[in-house]
């Protein structure tokens, strides 16, 4: 397995493809990929390592995190989420790193009352600065069955998936000044906790403690990513399968497409159209296309 230092720059990008760094998409084990990090056993990962779970109860929510850091890849997660009346709570997964200059990548998974629909909220931080918040309402009912949750991370781009559709791309644009999550490797996080003071109409809605425990699934793990060695220098391959997929540049026409029929019908916010938030103009990286 080849090595590659100098992260930011270009010359570590040709290193990887010199070394030929395999990424192994594989599903992956809980009881080896993750730790259980606080909730006092509200977690649970059972079915020999291939199902976890996360409760919520008046008393506390539950986490994990992953073994892992990665830098670049691609990471699928399916997820069960709370069902029935779940206003009030928020089921978490995301990747970031650490630090108040943290880089992240969110999914966030707003609950509601019984019938109405769950708000997908996506956001990215770069340099401990988020505000860039994308909402969506799902097209099926995601407490049903499990459905499979994505980040593509390349250095060219972020894409968030949901079930192989393609619903948010943040592009770098680091040409005209926007800092972009390219040098601090992320470890995977989840968690369930209570945010009844904004999750669900503006708080206006609160938990309804009586539903409780409430209950997130999560499965089929999947890596095909770059993982961090730990030393802060290198960047080790994993597998021995390699998966065009997420290395691909761009969207092909299909997936263009699917993206388009999303934020048509499905995006219910977007940073980028909100005048009242930004009466100065909005940020850089909404008035140009790359």
């Amino acid at each position: 397995m080849g090595s590659c230092s100098g992260v930011v720059s270009m010359a570590f990008m040709a290193c990887l493809v010199m070394n030929s760094l395999v990424f192994v998409a594989y599903a992956g084990d809980f009881y080896q990929d993750f730790d259980l990090t606080w909730g006092d056993r509200r977690g649970k990962i059972f079915n020999g390592g291939k199902l976890l779970s996360l409760s919520l109860d008046s008393v506390s929510g539950s986490g994990f995190q992953s073994k892992q850091e990665y830098l670049f890849g691609r990471i699928d997660m399916q997820l069960k989420l709370v069902a029935g009346n779940s206003a009030g709570t928020v089921t978490a997964y995301y990747l970031s790193s650490q630090g108040p200059t943290h880089d992240e990548i969110d999914f966030e998974f707003l609950g509601n009352l019984s019938g109405d629909p769950y708000i997908l909220h996506t956001n990215v931080f770069t340099q401990g600065k988020g505000n860039r918040e994308q909402q969506f309402y799902l097209w099926f009912d995601p407490t049903r069955n499990f459905h499979t949750y994505s980040i593509i991370w390349k250095p060219q781009h972020i894409i968030f998936l949901v079930d192989n559709i393609p619903i948010r791309v943040f592009k770098n644009a680091e040409a005209i000044g926007v800092p972009f999550p390219k040098s601090q490797p992320m470890r995977i996080y989840s968690s369930l906790w209570n945010a009844d003071d904004w999750a669900t109409r503006g708080g206006l809605v609160k938990t309804d403690w009586t539903k409780a425990p409430f209950t997130a699934y999560y499965r089929n793990f999947n890596a095909n990513a770059c993982v961090w060695s730990g030393t802060g220098s290198s960047c080790a391959k994993t597998n021995s399968v390699s998966d065009g997929a997420w290395e691909t540049n761009e969207l092909d026409a299909p997936g263009r497409r699917r993206l388009r029929w999303v934020q048509k019908y499905f995006m219910i916010y977007n940073y980028c159209t909100d005048l009242k938030r930004f009466p100065q103009g909005v940020p850089a990286e909404c008035k140009h296309r790359f």
